[in-house]
C-alpha cells in the first residue's frame, strides 16, 4: 500500500435509512468536514483546527447497502479519509 495522497477529517451529520418502511437494507450516509463554531486554540494544538486550515469545508454522501454494516454507524462518529491514487 502506498502512501495516501491526502488525508481528509469527516464527521456523520445524519443517516437517512432505506426503505423507509420494512427491514432496512441500505443506509445513505452523510458526511461533513469537522469545525469548530467557537474560536480554536491560538497554539494550533487542536486536531479539527488543523485539518480545517488546509480542507476548511466540504461533504460527502455514501450509501451503504452491505449487510455487515447496516446500523453499525452513528450520527457524529468521526473517521479519517485517505486518498490514495490508484494506478
Amino acid at each position: 500500500m502506498n502512501v495516501p495522497e491526502m488525508r481528509a477529517k469527516v464527521r456523520i451529520t445524519s443517516i437517512q435509512s432505506y426503505p423507509t418502511a420494512g427491514p432496512t437494507t441500505q443506509e445513505t450516509l452523510s458526511f461533513n468536514f469537522p469545525s469548530k463554531d467557537g474560536a480554536y486554540p491560538a497554539d494550533g494544538s487542536d486536531e479539527d483546527q488543523q485539518f480545517a486550515r488546509f480542507s476548511p469545508m466540504g461533504s460527502l454522501s455514501l450509501t451503504v447497502a452491505n449487510p455487515a454494516l447496516i446500523g453499525k454507524f452513528a450520527v457524529g462518529d468521526t473517521f479519517y479519509l485517505d486518498f490514495e491514487r490508484v494506478n
